[in-house]
């Protein structure tokens, strides 16, 4: 599946999107990064909040590696509620390298530490609004639903996954539409 993605300008929040972070006001006591070593691999990184020009935006760096069975870095955050009823997606503001990344839904569903439901998107040296329908995300295994209910959501995760590279992804916004 591929994200709708607006290019240019990123206007502001719409009337019917629900921002649920902008980095703006202690980021780090929301999000925690962790690699695949809590699973024996060896992929290695950080997420630290920078401030550019004003705004200030979250930027997970590292080394993916796919040795020992391993093969992901992730930032991720709990959710304070799920989204209101209605809510058909997510949206990111995001910046990279010029490569393929990944968000990962937990619901009430996923109990297992391996089961979530996950998304592609690409990214550009550019800041861009990326669009992911719930419809667009594909279950980690044959025992979850295959569409994650919004109002089952329990945290989002930015993920870097899958094959060997180095990573490096800006969030400057997370929110639902």
């Amino acid at each position: 599946m591929t994200a709708i993605l607006a290019l240019g300008d990123i206007p502001a929040v719409l009337a019917d999107d629900m921002m649920i972070e902008d980095f703006k006001k202690q980021p780090e006591t929301r999000w925690r990064f962790f690699a695949d070593t809590v699973m024996g691999g060896v992929s290695s990184g950080r997420v630290r909040f920078v401030t550019e020009k004003g705004q200030t935006h979250a930027l997970m760096t590292g080394r993916v590696s796919t040795e020992n069975k391993g093969g992901f870095i992730q930032m991720q955050m709990d959710l304070p509620a799920p989204p209101p009823e209605g809510t058909v997606g997510l949206r990111l503001i995001v910046r990279g390298n010029d490569q393929r990344y990944f968000v990962h839904l937990r619901t009430k569903g996923t109990v297992l530490p391996w089961q979530y439901y996950q998304a592609g998107f690409d990214v550009t040296h550019d800041w861009n609004e990326i669009r992911l329908p719930f419809d667009a995300f594909v279950a980690s295994g044959a025992l979850l639903r295959e569409v994650p209910r919004a109002n089952s959501l329990l945290s989002v995760g930015v993920v870097a996954f899958g094959r060997d590279h180095d990573a490096e992804i800006s969030v400057r916004e997370v929110g639902f539409y």
